[in-house]
């Protein structure tokens, strides 16, 4: 019965993500407001950690499975995207490389924002 509960916060968040995204003009998918939403809920401790950890862990470990069909539809669509390999390619390299500045320049700025605010209260 625990686990139901546990999947049934998840579902209902991810249903109100589901009526935001349909509500809301943002190119947002509604993965993400459910997941914003779960986070904010567990920052505040309207959920506690522990009504929805087990079903959490046990979604993280069949994370792989559920790649199965995107990776099924890229087969499927290799043809197309043989055609265009190379922009697809650099695409993904640029990308990720600012993906990778910004969150870097992002965390140096949180660790000297705390390390300013620590130096105030010692």
């Amino acid at each position: 019965m625990k686990y139901l509960k546990q999947f049934a916060i998840i579902l209902v968040l991810s249903l109100i993500g589901e009526v935001l995204h349909a509500c809301l003009p943002l190119p947002v998918p509604a993965s993400i407001y459910g997941i914003v939403i779960l986070l904010l809920c567990l920052e505040t401790g309207m959920i506690r950690v522990d009504a929805v950890k087990e079903v959490s862990v046990f979604f993280i470990a069949i994370m792989p499975v559920l790649f199965i069909p995107a990776a099924v539809g890229v087969i499927e669509s290799w043809r197309m995207i043989q055609t265009k390999l190379a922009a697809y390619i650099v695409i993904t390299v640029i990308t990720t490389v600012l993906v990778m500045a910004v969150s870097g320049k992002a965390v140096q700025s949180m660790i000297r924002l705390l390390g300013k605010k620590e130096d105030k209260h010692e």
